[in-house]
């Protein structure tokens, strides 16, 4: 089982998180008018890009012709593209888990409803399975050894408070070293009760790092004033990083959730892009993602707002 740096909460405040760039070898052809497929070893600015109509239904169909990127106002050119799951770079998949103690009586029903879902992940080369109380526990899983992690995610047991925040720290220190499309999906029921990782230092990392999130809370036994707050911080937590925050009804509405969580995942792009400003100075840069057809005004299209420059220290 290959583990990633995961450890206690104190460490999650230094962590060093890289710039949203993914390292893929883009051939020689890349340079003509059609852009590649992923391959690594140059550095591309990686956006994923889910795009839907009107009425929330995915397009999956689009080209790389279809689609404009601009990076602080500027059209930047499209070197490489994916279109779901199966042409993109390797999926590295992130599962969160809140077992705090106001989890006691539903824990058996979220067990269930994540180990069906990561037995739909299987264009996934790894799962990196957090589980969070008072403490962050977690482990990277390669596909090969999904009983193991199976067999881990039926012996969790509730109790304690819930370190949110110090979680999500801990996933983003481990996935910073994996190249390729990562997302990650989060379940909790309540707000953060237990971090020492500060709010606003937590989505300084989600905006440095190239992970999209996926929220899933379920808040409704929480009280009014901490479930406003915590809808509040989960889609902002989805917004930063091009994904999209879930509240389902009840906790049996988990299945459903997580398959629309595994749609969206399916119908991702993946665009690479190099930047025009070779500044290494550090700064944010803001990226635009727009749909070039026609009928764009119909559709609706949700990537991460920007990234970090990389700086020369």
């Amino acid at each position: 089982m290959e583990k990633p740096s995961i450890g206690g909460r104190p460490g999650v405040l230094a962590i060093a998180v890289i710039i949203a760039l993914a390292s893929f070898a883009v051939p020689a052809q890349l340079l003509s008018q059609q852009p590649a497929l992923f391959r690594g070893q140059v550095d591309l600015v990686n956006v994923g890009v889910t795009v839907a109509d009107k009425k929330r239904q995915l397009i999956t169909s689009l080209d790389a012709g279809d689609f404009a990127v601009y990076e602080d106002g500027k059209l930047q050119t499209i070197f490489a593209f994916a279109r779901g799951e199966n042409t993109g770079p390797p999926l590295h998949v992130g599962v969160l888990l809140d077992v705090s103690g106001s989890q006691g009586a539903d824990l058996p029903f979220t067990q269930t409803a994540s180990i069906r879902f990561l037995t739909l992940l299987a264009d996934a080369a790894d799962v990196t399975f957090i589980d969070f109380s008072d403490d962050v526990r977690g482990a990277r899983f390669p596909r090969s050894d999904l009983p193991h992690l199976i067999e881990h995610v039926r012996q969790l047991h509730a109790g304690g408070g819930t370190a949110l925040y110090d979680a999500i720290g801990v996933y983003l220190d481990g996935a910073a070293e994996q190249d390729g499309r990562k997302v990650m999906v989060l379940y909790t029921d309540g707000g953060d009760t237990k971090s020492s990782l500060e709010l606003d230092d937590l989505m300084k990392l989600l905006k440095r790092s190239d992970v999209t999130v996926y929220p899933i809370g379920a808040l409704d036994n929480q009280p009014q004033p901490v479930r406003a707050i915590q809808r509040a911080i989960l889609a902002d937590i989805a917004e930063a990083t091009g994904g999209a925050a879930f509240f389902p009804g009840s906790v049996k509405d988990l299945d459903r959730i997580y398959q629309q969580v595994l749609g969206e995942v399916r119908a991702q792009y993946t665009l690479g892009y190099l930047s025009t400003n070779e500044k290494p100075d550090g700064t944010w840069r803001k990226v635009e993602v727009k749909i070039t057809r026609p009928d764009s005004k119909n559709l609706r299209v949700r990537a991460r707002k920007g990234y970090y420059a990389p700086s020369k220290g």
